[in-house]
């Protein structure tokens, strides 16, 4: 029978009722023609492109080919040939809001903001005496939005130069006497997020303040995480709050909000001792559109695929665990999704033929119930065998190991240049044949997810081998509670692509 590999991450808080764990790995939909409805495949891997400043990376933004990059306290331009200038400092440790309008770029620290021309190059402070800070801004219509620290006000520019600030431009989000949270523009309307309300405003060409809000346009659901509003699929997402509690993923639907997360996802997201610090990006690749939901003190990262409106989890593998993903920010750079490091100064290309973190291990992961939902008559089993129905034969050579690793690679007389792994560890690898013999570990559970077994590895195929077939064999019998979860994991650098799983089990009365 095929037992229910396919599907998306959700663990309940009671692993007896559900405990379908899916790690750096997505499920992609076939609409027709293919063996299955669907497959798994591998999430890409980070390729590095450059280290820029002392990071962390704190924001990136894309105009025309260049990427500007908030490092630290410092804020770069970086060309398509990685050409790296500096154009000044900035504050703050957070993240950073930025949006340009043709000519200057505006970066919001929270509080300080600061201008950069790109026509004549010059870097400054917003010092108009006027300016009461910034916490997130946006573009419309030739002004810049931006939210005022602790208050319920928004603010305009003057038309077209960020510098300048008129202080009757302000207007109060009054809706809800909660405090405004974060504005994000989208379809040329200024979204004001509260933290227990949203409201929507439009440019109305009023000559005293050119926003107004629009009526209808106001929901009782607010926003706990000001750096969780982003734009995907032609709307808006953020991790909502109202009066009546916190920690639900929503969408707009016109300009009410409708809940994309799941109630495994809302389970763990409601775990965590602090969601005000949550920070989200998105990008698209591939025909699926990504909202990347990061907690900084949970150390995890959630991430929705609004193709298959799925959810899976991305992480780093550190001392065998997992952790959050590396990525703290993403713009479009050369063609490709970009992303900075959370922890330090370097630039990262999402490749879907890269298998490495930029370098490091990334270990996927898929976790299920053996038997298809309501098909459990708590019999006890025996489970005969077990076949992975993936590709197989993906093993590369050495050669193709050391290339895959990082694309910063030069191999020159027999040497290395290698940022973050040393030539010694990766000659270890080729010798342990890591990725040249890929494997796949299987271990389950027969308490429904609360003890496992030991691993037990099977190979993928070397390279051409692909009428290798991955199948364990003499799985034993399902203990007192007749209830199996399976799990299924790998590390090595190649192709991931699972089609399903078929089991062959039996009833026993012993």
């Amino acid at each position: 029978m095929k037992t229910p590999i396919l599907g998306s991450s959700y663990v309940l808080r009671s692993p007896n009722a559900a405990d379908a764990r899916m790690v750096n790995l997505y499920p992609e939909v076939i609409p027709e023609g293919g063996k299955e409805p669907a497959y798994l495949q591998r999430c890409p891997g980070m390729e590095l492109i450059a280290s820029v400043g002392a990071g962390p990376i704190r924001g990136l933004w894309n105009y025309k080919n260049d990427i500007y990059i908030a490092s630290g306290n410092e804020l770069f331009k970086m060309t398509p040939n990685i050409t790296i200038t500096k154009l000044g400092n900035i504050t703050g440790t957070g993240p950073v809001s930025m949006a340009d309008n043709g000519f200057q770029l505006f970066v919001a620290c929270n509080p300080d903001g600061y201008i950069y021309n790109f026509n004549t190059g010059v870097f400054a402070q917003i010092t108009d005496p006027d300016f009461p800070g910034a916490v997130t801004v946006g573009y419309l219509d030739g002004y810049f939005v931006f939210n005022e620290p602790n208050s319920q006000r928004i603010w305009v520019t003057q038309l077209l130069d960020g510098l300048s600030i008129d202080p009757l431009d302000f207007a109060s989000a009054e809706g809800s006497p909660d405090g405004l949270v974060a504005i994000m523009i989208d379809h040329r309307e200024a979204w004001l997020f509260g933290t227990n309300s949203t409201e929507v405003w439009y440019n109305s060409g009023n000559p005293d303040f050119p926003l107004e809000r629009i009526q209808g346009a106001y929901n009782e659901v607010g926003c706990i995480a000001p750096y969780s509003v982003a734009k995907l699929d032609n709307t808006v997402f953020w991790l909502g709050a109202d009066a009546r509690g916190r920690g639900i993923v929503y969408r707009a639907n016109g300009y009410q909000a409708v809940r994309v997360s799941t109630h495994a996802v809302e389970f763990a997201i409601q775990q965590y001792t602090d969601m005000s610090d949550a920070l989200a990006y998105t990008y698209q690749q591939d025909g699926h559109s990504f909202y990347v939901l990061i907690f900084p003190t949970a150390d995890t990262t959630w991430v929705f695929d609004a193709a298959t409106g799925a959810w899976h989890e991305r992480a780093a593998l550190v001392n065998g665990e997992y952790k959050r993903h590396r990525s703290n920010c993403h713009a479009v750079f050369t063609g490709y999704p970009t992303i900075g490091d959370y922890q330090n100064g370097n630039i990262y290309q999402f490749k879907l033929d890269q298998y490495w973190d930029a370098g490091q291990v990334q270990k996927w992961l898929r976790r299920w119930r053996a038997l298809p939902t309501g098909q459990n008559n708590l019999t006890r089993t025996l489970h005969h065998q077990l076949q992975l129905d993936c590709q197989t034969g993906v093993g590369g050579t050495g050669e193709d190991l050391i290339l895959a690793t990082e694309g910063a690679v030069e191999i020159e007389t027999n040497q290395l240049v290698f940022p973050n792994i040393t030539p010694s560890s990766i000659y270890a690898l080729v010798g342990n044949d890591i990725g040249v013999n890929p494997q796949v570990m299987l271990r389950w559970s027969d308490d429904g997810g609360h003890t496992w077994s030991n691993e037990y590895w099977r190979e993928m195929g070397q390279i051409g081998a692909t009428q290798t077939r991955v199948i364990w064999r003499r799985l034993g019998a399902t203990m007192k509670s007749r209830d199996r979860v399976y799990e299924v994991s790998g590390t090595d650098p190649v192709v991931v692509a699972i089609m399903g799983a078929e089991l062959q089990a039996s009833p026993t009365t012993a």
